[in-house]
Parts: C-alpha cells; sequence; structure tokens
C-alpha cells in the first residue's frame, strides 16, 4: 500500500510539472506571437491590390493565428473550467482547421502563378480570393456543428480527424513537384519572385511536415505518451511558424536572406585564404 501511494504521488507531481511546463511555454507563445501577429497583419494589408490577392491568403492564416492565440489565453486564465475548455476547444480546433487549408491556399496561388501565369492574370480577382477564403472558415464550422449535432463514434473519432488533418499532405507535394517543373518554362514571372515563390512553397510543406505530422501520427496511434504531449506543444508553435511565411510576401527579403549567407561564406572563405596566407609566410 505504501508503494502504491509512493507511485501515486510521484505521478501527481509528473503530472503537475508537466502542465506547469507546457503553461509557461504557452504563455511565451502568446507574449511573442500575438503582437507579431498584430503587426504582420497590418502589414500585409497595406500589401493586398487588384493584382496581388495572395496576401490575403496569408492574412487570413494569421487571422487563424489570432483565434488561436485568444483560446490559449482562455485556457490559461480559466484552468479547469469545462465550459471554457468545451467552447474554446472547439474554436480553437476550427481555427486550427482552417489555419491548415488555408496553407493549402498559399501553396496552389502559387503554383498557379508559375504553372498557368497567363491565366492566373486574368482569373485572380479580389471577389473570388474572399469567396474561397469563406468556405475555408465555414467548412470546419461545419465539421464541428456536424460533430455537435450528429456524434462520431469515439472509435472512429481519431481516424476522421486524421484523414482531415490528411488530405492536404498530398496536394502541398503536388503543388511544390509542379511548381518546381514548371519553373524554367516560366517567362512571365520574374527571377525573384520564382525564388519567392519556391521558398514559401518549401516553408509551407516544412510547417506541415514538421508540426502537424506528428499530430496526425498521434492521431493514429492512440497511444498517450510524451509523444502525445509533444506533438499538442508542436500545433501551440505553429502560430510562430506561419509569421514565416510574412518574410517571403516581402519583395527582396529572400535576395537579402541570400546575399547575407554568401557573405558570411565569403567571409569565411577569406578568413580560411588568409590563414593560409599567413601559415606559408610564416613558413
Amino acid at each position: 500500500m505504501e508503494d502504491l501511494s509512493i507511485n501515486d504521488t510521484s505521478q501527481d507531481t509528473s503530472h503537475v510539472t508537466t502542465v506547469f511546463i507546457i503553461d509557461v511555454g504557452t504563455g511565451i507563445i502568446i507574449c511573442i506571437g500575438l503582437p507579431l501577429t498584430l503587426m504582420a497583419i497590418y502589414a500585409l494589408y497595406s500589401l493586398v491590390g487588384k493584382d496581388n490577392v495572395a496576401p490575403i491568403y496569408v492574412i487570413n492564416l494569421l487571422i487563424s493565428d489570432l483565434i488561436q492565440f485568444c483560446c490559449m489565453i482562455g485556457f490559461l486564465a480559466q484552468p479547469g473550467y469545462q465550459d471554457i475548455y468545451q467552447i474554446g476547444g472547439r474554436i480553437y480546433f476550427s481555427s486550427l482547421v482552417a489555419s491548415v487549408y488555408f496553407m493549402v491556399c498559399i501553396a496552389l496561388e502559387r503554383y498557379l502563378v508559375i504553372a498557368c501565369p497567363l491565366w492566373y492574370r486574368f482569373r485572380r480577382t479580389i471577389k473570388i480570393t474572399i469567396v474561397v477564403c469563406v468556405l475555408v472558415w465555414v467548412f470546419p464550422l461545419i465539421f464541428v456543428f456536424s460533430h455537435v449535432f450528429w456524434p462520431v463514434p469515439a472509435s472512429l473519432m481519431p481516424i476522421t480527424l486524421a484523414i482531415l488533418f490528411l488530405l492536404p499532405f498530398p496536394l502541398l507535394i503536388f503543388f511544390l513537384v509542379g511548381t518546381l517543373k514548371s519553373l524554367s518554362a516560366s517567362i512571365s514571372v520574374q527571377a525573384d519572385e520564382k525564388r519567392r515563390i519556391v521558398a514559401m512553397l518549401v516553408m509551407v510543406l516544412v510547417i506541415y511536415t514538421l508540426l502537424f505530422l506528428p499530430r496526425i501520427i498521434m492521431f493514429l496511434i492512440q497511444y498517450n505518451t510524451v509523444l502525445n504531449i509533444l506533438s499538442d506543444v508542436f500545433i501551440m508553435t505553429s502560430p510562430l511558424a506561419d509569421l514565416v511565411l510574412y518574410i517571403f510576401m516581402r519583395k527582396g527579403a529572400i535576395d537579402k536572406l541570400l546575399t547575407s549567407v554568401c557573405c558570411c561564406r565569403m567571409d569565411r572563405n577569406d578568413g580560411n585564404i588568409s590563414t593560409t596566407i599567413t601559415i606559408d609566410d610564416e613558413k
């Protein structure tokens, strides 16, 4: 009996420690991500125009991140309050699904710029983009409310969630591969624009693979382990990763990054050359 009580106490202590660490990490994510997301939305809004509708998808992605931040604040402010967790959890899940599918919209829009530049130049309008954004927002809400009125069996729920989050994966891969294949044939798109498009597609796929795919695997495995907690932490950091997409929307950002990397390499090479010359002189 004493051994059992000691084991229970150690488990309770470890659980409390884990919850405390997660809460502290969540607070840090909110403090960093919330103001940066607001500034990024304001900056991207100025880039929206008749000939540039791509920022609209990124803005909606960042808005879904803002909703996630607000839900995280509610979870921290009212720990253990069931109504907050139920309502906030559904809102959080809806915004999470919306953010994944806005990634697909961003990848599709960037793919069309390279693969079908002439067709897309005359077809892209702000109205069509807004309609697509509304559909993306409505889709997770329909899923959540249909689950409330027509509940899915508990055994099928993880598989349903895994399929819902896994559908964008082949699309993201297809858009990236198709863009790479169409780069040489695209003449109307400038070289710096091509670099920004490829960098954004790669970044979207990296964010999805590193932060969302572990959670999908945990849905299928259904094990309550440390990996399950880590997958939740990865998803909570996804709003911070989405901010990187703002950098790729700015013209010249990729060129500056490549220039800085090249300068660092040149400095290292110059340092190695000077060191070699010095050694040779001493000899």
